[in-house]
């Protein structure tokens, strides 16, 4: 008898802690959050980052109750090698502040893949402002009103980014000047609300500092480098987990290629 009470006080505290348990991961659902992404390629405004299948984190901390200041880490991997034999890893630190339709972000982008030592240090902790393969990024979009939702997005790559020639040196190697390489972008949701909703795209580049800029193809000081469709829906999985995917079409008429993306938010 004695034994039947003891396991049946244990049961019932199983199922109470059980139940506890439940209600403080709900009550704990917080400031600290995760993703994950999974694409077939990684296209940047315009660019091609690499051509393999990628996979995507980013670790965000909310600095306040509403979640509008976050800061992070987002980072990425190819899971192959591209067609000059290197491999595409980047991982970048950011702190943002979004109320919804206004965002602003400042990112740190380090990305390893193919460092030329002759021009860029291939350290992760160099900051020096001739070498540095680091790229500070200031980023920020707007999107207007509900009668009109297009949305603006305007970035600037403020310092850095030896490897992706943003640092211009003087005959002697010592440092000159940063280009400043800046995108703009439109975007406008063609049909939204429906099972699949469709954006239209498109981006621009040029220089704040330069006669050339990154995105492009060197030899125009301004110059359409961004045009593009992106469809997305959400995947019903089960009742408790759906999977939103989205397909892109990008060509880039300055460089004169274009490119198809499939990517899925796995969490």
């Amino acid at each position: 008898m004695m034994k039947k009470i003891l396991q049946g006080i244990f049961l019932s505290a199983l199922g109470i802690g059980r139940l506890f348990s439940q209600e403080n991961v709900q009550a704990k659902e917080g400031r600290l959050d995760f993703t994950a992404n999974i694409q077939n390629n990684h296209l940047w405004r315009g660019l091609i980052i690499t051509d393999k299948p990628v996979v995507m984190g980013n670790l965000s901390y909310a600095l306040d109750a509403e979640k509008k200041w976050k800061v992070g880490i987002w980072g990425a991997s190819a899971l192959a090698d591209d067609k000059d034999n290197t491999h595409y890893k980047e991982i970048n630190y950011y702190v943002q502040y979004s109320d919804g339709r206004f965002y602003i972000g400042l990112w740190d982008l380090y990305n390893s893949r193919n460092i030329n030592t002759a021009v860029a240090a291939d350290d992760i902790f160099s900051y020096s402002q001739r070498r540095t393969a680091h790229i500070i990024d200031l980023r920020t979009n707007y999107t207007f009103g509900p009668s009109f939702p297009i949305n603006i997005e305007a970035d600037i790559m403020l310092y850095g980014g030896a490897n992706a020639g943003e640092v211009i040196l003087e005959p002697d190697g010592s440092y000159k000047k940063n280009r400043y390489s800046t995108y703009i972008q439109a975007s406008y949701p063609v049909i939204k609300d429906q099972k699949v909703n469709l954006d239209a795209f498109v981006g621009a580049g040029f220089a704040l500092n330069d006669n050339t800029f990154l995105y492009g193809n060197g030899k125009n000081s301004f110059d359409i480098v961004n045009v593009g469709l992106k469809a997305g829906k959400v995947i019903k999985i089960s009742d408790h987990y759906s999977l939103p995917v989205a397909m892109m079409a990008m060509w880039n008429p300055s460089n004169k290629y274009a490119r198809i993306q499939l990517a899925a938010t796995v969490f």
